[in-house]
């Protein structure tokens, strides 16, 4: 069963082919077969991720990702990857803030070993004190080295703490330094039993496989595992922001930078398409406006918007953040009100069809590209359901971009990128001494 092809109007746009089943016992399973290449990639998805956690336990998702990986009754700690790449098998996992992921993407011929050994630690997980405390200590250190010794880490953390005040994104996906260390195994075990089980996992088979077969064989392996109730929807909205929001951050920096945070949306919501243009077109590459401006001209080292494009946008509404570093010799200030002198002008006389033009070739290669892979078509098809109810919506992803017009992105440059939705956290350069004199970072 060879992938598809549809001649559209955005181009040679590869069609997924998707069938879906539902076990008895809850389990979401999605098979996208491919038989182009001797090969599948097997994707868990859990429905958790720091959005589900609550403060005194933040970081718990990212550190259920290690001990996924510490072994079960019957396999020892690394056992589970060591078997899989014995058998030419990539193995990995991640955590974000709306769900877990876990992926082999290996030969087809071994894609029974990859479920029967998913479904044992699923089933037979080796939670106890010695593991916990490891992988506790090791999530430790990854904060350490990611948020507190990392140039902009922390300061990004201030960002999204200040722009969020009651939706869990204001937290970092790693977790507060303080809850991590008074995470308990008890803490662990109900987490567990809360969200690991198939009532909130979403199965995906990319590949060389019958759906026939691939459902049988998750039946055969996953069908006998108790149906447990999925966790009542988690309905959080932030409210709207009323007013700029400041924050000074001061820690040792050869370089003075400031992070604007701008309220957005979520995947699901149709804005996310001209909003992920306006990004490229304002940073994408050195042609961008931002580079042509600031970066080129040497008044700023870095001048970048991120927003997380589809499928990896947020399943709530998101931030869309504009990270400035300032040249040097270059006041911050003046910099700062540049960029907003800017983002005003784009208001006004919006963008031009060459720019939205060139947006689109740029986004329409990446995403041309990225579909010729079992893995992204695999991970377009599981967060696409799992964020938005929606998988055959990544069948749509091309004409949504190139539906966008030159309207649509001063319209939702005016609508969100505007003072009152606006956070900024400045990034204040100080002596070691006064560093210390603040106390630790952390």
């Amino acid at each position: 069963m060879t992938r598809s092809r549809s001649l559209s109007a955005a181009g040679w746009q590869p069609e997924i082919s998707i069938v879906s089943y539902r076990l008895d016992n809850g389990l979401t399973l999605f098979v996208l077969p491919d038989d182009t290449v001797a090969g599948v990639s097997v994707q868990l998805h859990y429905h958790v991720g720091s959005r589900n956690e609550i403060p005194g336990i933040t970081g718990i998702s990212h550190l259920f990702e290690h001990l996924m990986f510490r072994g079960t009754e019957t396999l020892g700690p690394e056992e589970f990857s060591r078997l899989l790449q014995s058998k030419g098998g990539e193995i990995n996992a991640f955590t974000t803030r709306d769900h877990t992921s876990y992926f082999e993407n290996l030969p087809s011929v071994h894609l029974e070993l990859a479920l029967s050994l998913e479904a044992d630690r699923l089933r037979f997980l080796k939670l106890d004190e010695e593991n916990f405390q490891t992988e506790r200590q090791v999530v430790v250190s990854e904060r350490k080295l990611r948020s507190v010794d990392s140039p902009f880490g922390l300061v990004l953390e201030q960002l999204f703490a200040t722009a969020y005040t009651q939706h869990p994104y204001a937290w970092p996906i790693i977790g507060w330094d303080q809850d991590l260390r008074r995470l308990t195994l008890r803490d662990c075990l109900t987490y567990f039993r809360s969200y690991y089980h198939p009532g909130n996992l979403t199965l995906v088979i990319a590949g060389d496989v019958r759906p026939d077969d691939a459902r049988d064989l998750v039946d055969r392996h996953f069908g006998q595992i108790p149906a447990v109730s999925p966790p009542a929807p988690l309905n959080v909205v932030e409210p709207p922001q009323r007013g700029e929001r400041r924050a000074v951050f001061k820690k040792v920096s050869m370089v003075e930078a400031f992070f604007a945070g701008f309220h957005v949306v979520g995947l699901g919501h149709p804005d996310i398409y001209p909003l992920t243009l306006l990004a490229v077109i304002l940073s994408g590459g050195n042609s961008s406006r931002f580079y042509q401006q600031f970066v080129r001209p040497g008044r700023a080292a870095e001048m970048q918007v991120e927003l997380s494009p589809p499928p990896w946008t947020s399943q709530d509404a998101d931030l869309l953040v504009i990270t400035a570093v300032a040249g040097p010799d270059v006041s911050l200030a003046e910099l700062e009100g540049d960029l907003w002198k800017q983002l005003e002008h784009l208001h006004h006389a919006g963008v031009t069809a060459a720019e939205l033009a060139r947006a689109k070739k740029l986004l329409r290669s990446q995403t041309v590209q990225a579909l010729a892979k079992n893995f992204y078509r695999g991970l377009l098809v599981g967060l696409f359901h799992l964020k938005t109810g929606d998988a055959h919506h990544v069948n749509q992803m091309l004409k949504l971009f190139d539906a966008v017009t030159m309207e649509d992105i001063s319209r939702v440059a005016r609508h969100y990128l505007r003072e009152d939705n606006r956070t900024v956290v400045t990034l204040q350069p100080v002596s070691p001494e006064e560093s210390a004199n603040l106390g630790s970072l952390a």
